[in-house]
């Protein structure tokens, strides 16, 4: 069971409650995360930390990874994203096919976030190898 607390700030800004894990969230504040990015990062980081588990229980020499989102939202109420788009720089001597398998594991077994979205929202990914 998860159990998260926020506590309303005034306007339209909360943060964590006393005890749970650090997060401030506002509506429209520039430099402060908003629930819609938040969630974003939430698909991101779920996505990445199995990523790297796959590829490291594999043996590959992975040295580094960065993912980057871009997300399309309906136009009107409720502005749901419609579709994301998560793209993955792997650096280090990694195989293809071993990326490939690490996402598509991710995406369908692992990664509880986007699994917990609905399931007409069209979820891209794409990877590049950088080896250095």
């Amino acid at each position: 069971m998860v159990s998260l607390s926020l506590d309303w700030k005034g306007d339209l800004k909360f943060e964590n409650s006393p005890g749970s894990p650090a997060i401030e969230l506002h509506s429209s504040t520039h430099g402060v995360t908003s629930p819609v990015q938040a969630l974003g990062y939430a698909v991101m980081a779920c996505m990445a930390m199995d990523v790297v588990d796959i590829l490291r229980k594999g043996r590959n020499d992975l040295r580094a990874l960065t993912v980057s989102f871009e997300g399309t939202r309906a136009p009107q109420h409720p502005r749901r994203y419609t579709s994301m788009h998560l793209h993955f720089d792997v650096t280090g001597e990694v195989p293809d096919d071993a990326v490939t398998r690490a996402i598509e594991l991710s995406r369908t077994r692992y990664c509880s976030v986007s699994n917990s979205l609905r399931p007409d929202i069209e979820l891209k990914t794409t990877f590049g190898i950088l080896n250095s």
